[in-house]
């Protein structure tokens, strides 16, 4: 697969990654036997960035734990990425309740080199802007992490233009992660433009919708009470149904050009520009090696005029519950 530089830094990973929450947590039942053969499938079809996170695991570490399982033998030839910045003693689907403090960033650290099996984290992300904490402070300890060769990357997640200005003063900012997507286009106008001018370099994750933009979506009440995609907005009444025709108009172009609106998507988001690398979820083998495929398709400039004119400015819905939604600041 093709490799692709995530920052001035010199973070190279393969332009498509997987991101492993799935495996554990938010879309139903577990399914950590699934998620190995995944992991493993991913590496074969030579995918080399893999994303995982604290909040993954209820703060057990069993996403964790579960990536580190599934690298064995080949773990110097990926690159992990874990995130910090939650307070896991509290119930996270009340509300964002967060925690970037320094002795909390230590600890989760400690803990995930632990749990990964691993003597390095090569990058390490604030999950969420902490209003509690200056961000100075946060990339201050992410640096003192990168200095003592814990760490070799910085991250951060779903920050908002100044915060990302303040952070990378400090310590530099290799890859932003924010949900993007045909679905989701908010980070567009005043995200990209920033980044780009820095040098960082961007991971959209749910690159898929949260699975709206694959060939498998039912209405909400038709998914376990513990998927998230039963209360998601994007999934309720009229959204719903003005989102289903546009991704069956998408589903028609897609296989117009012999590729499945999976792919389509993917390769859109990989159009965007060369310092993109979108991390697809998915617990199945079938899943990957179709995600995989996506690197290898061309889009022409009348095909990405063509999605526009289907999806001008994303889908039908918000991303988040009010009370989920990420605490974006200036």
């Amino acid at each position: 697969m093709q490799q692709r530089t995530l920052g001035r830094q010199g973070l190279t990973v393969s332009a498509l990654g997987l991101g492993t929450m799935g495996m554990t947590m938010a879309y139903g039942e577990a399914n950590p036997e699934g998620g190995l053969a995944t992991i493993r499938r991913a590496y074969e079809l030579g995918i080399t960035f893999f994303d995982t996170a604290e909040l993954y695991g209820n703060g057990t570490g069993s996403n964790e734990q579960l990536l580190g399982e599934g690298v064995k033998g080949f773990r110097d030839e990926v690159v992990l990425a874990t995130k910090f910045g939650f307070d896991m003693t509290k119930n996270q689907w009340d509300g964002e309740v967060l925690n970037s403090r320094p002795d909390n960033i230590r600890r989760v650290a400690e803990n995930s080199l632990r749990y990964l099996g691993t003597d390095y984290l090569d990058v390490l992300y604030q999950h969420r802007p902490d209003p509690a904490v200056p961000i100075e402070e946060v990339a201050g300890v992410v640096g003192e992490l990168i200095q003592a060769g814990k760490v070799k990357y910085f991250g951060m997640s779903e920050a908002g233009p100044e915060t990302i200005r303040r952070a990378h003063a400090v310590q530099p900012v290799s890859v932003l992660q924010t949900e993007y997507s045909l679905f989701e286009r908010e980070v567009e106008d005043s995200v990209l433009p920033v980044v780009r001018e820095l040098g960082i370099g961007f991971v959209p994750y749910s690159p898929l919708g949260r699975g709206f933009l694959t060939g498998d979506v039912r209405p909400a009440e038709e998914y376990p009470e513990d998927d998230m995609r039963r209360f998601d907005d994007r999934w309720q009444g009229k959204n719903y149904e003005a989102n289903v025709a546009a991704v069956g108009e998408l589903r028609a172009f897609a296989e117009g050009k012999g590729i499945t609106v999976t792919q389509l998507a993917l390769a859109w988001l990989l159009a965007q520009g060369d310092d993109i690398v979108p991390i697809p979820g998915t617990r199945k083998v079938a899943r990957v090696e179709e995600n995989a495929k996506a690197a290898a398709v061309e889009l022409t400039a009348a095909d990405l005029d063509r999605i526009g004119e289907i999806l001008p400015h994303g889908s039908y819905g918000s991303r988040y519950l009010a009370k989920h939604m990420p605490a974006w600041t200036k």
